[in-house]
């Protein structure tokens, strides 16, 4: 039976962390979220980046922009946040209204407050071994710092990442490899997925396909990160980890809801705190 890893007992570690670091500043960071339409997802997403906030100290203030603003407004208001000096980070919320390009928009953010990780002078520092130079994004950030409080040690294993996304597969593939794991990016067009995760020390799997990864594709004592989450007709989050079954021949494995969901906004707190540092605390 595989010892479950409590992605919310975890975040809340790393908040109160982040809390006890802000209470020590002069001044506040500010993250500044750009909202467009009503997402129900993004919505609540962004409620829960502002309790995070308001629990570790982090002034947040939120733009709320209709649906129908034209791209060039969004991308008129990201400039004027890129030139206000009280403002650290800056998050766009995707997904944004279809007549908008999201690749657009959130690569206007200047990289010393892309927090999110998104813009391709943050992608190249990431590409060329200098994450600790710049932001990476807070889903693959928070996989890996799971792996490290739970005591998992990542160089010289098998780690197969299931998903090829610029949001969490790729970047979490590179901070593996910059961590000494031999790393498989397994994805739609891969022929023989279950003989390739079968091979894996540590599987995840980040697609947002409920039930893709069943037991019989698992290596025993293998450490499982489920970074999926779908919500299905009854309400309920799924993942793309078959629960029931994988439990049964892993090491170690996240849960959905509570596993990296929760880290995700904790990294986010991070990711702002270290913005407001490198910025000078202006």
């Amino acid at each position: 039976m595989a010892h479950i890893i409590d992605g919310r007992k975890m975040a809340d570690e790393i908040l109160d962390e982040v809390r006890a670091r802000v209470a020590r500043l002069k001044g506040k960071p500010v993250l500044s979220v750009v909202l467009v339409g009503k997402d129900p997802a993004s919505e609540v997403y962004v409620r829960k980046k502002e309790e995070a906030c308001a629990r570790v100290g982090i002034r947040a203030e939120n733009s709320r922009l209709d649906e129908a603003t034209s791209e060039k407004k969004v991308m008129v208001l990201v400039r004027k946040l890129n030139r206000n000096r009280k403002v650290n980070g800056i998050l766009v919320q995707v997904p944004l209204p279809r007549h908008i390009d999201g690749k657009k928009v959130t690569g206007e953010v200047a990289p010393e407050k892309d927090v999110d990780g998104f813009t391709a002078v943050n992608v190249g520092r990431l590409t060329s071994g200098n994450e600790l130079e710049g932001f990476v994004p807070c889903t693959p950030l928070g996989v890996i710092e799971m792996l490290k409080r739970s005591g998992v040690m990542i160089g010289g294993k098998n780690a197969v990442v299931v998903g090829r996304s610029s949001a969490v597969g790729k970047p979490l593939a590179l901070l593996l490899i910059a961590r000494g794991a031999t790393v498989t990016v397994c994805h739609s067009m891969t022929k023989d997925l279950a003989a390739e995760t079968r091979r894996a020390d540590i599987l995840i799997s980040a697609v947002g396909k409920p039930g893709l990864i069943t037991g019989d594709m698992v290596k025993q004592g293998a450490v499982v990160i489920d970074v999926g989450i779908t919500r299905e007709e009854d309400g309920k989050l799924k993942g793309d980890v078959d629960f029931g079954s994988v439990k049964e021949k892993a090491g170690m494995i996240t849960p959905v809801p509570g596993g990296v969901g929760p880290m995700t906004i904790a990294m986010l707190m991070k990711n702002v705190l270290k913005a407001y540092e490198m910025q000078g605390g202006k």
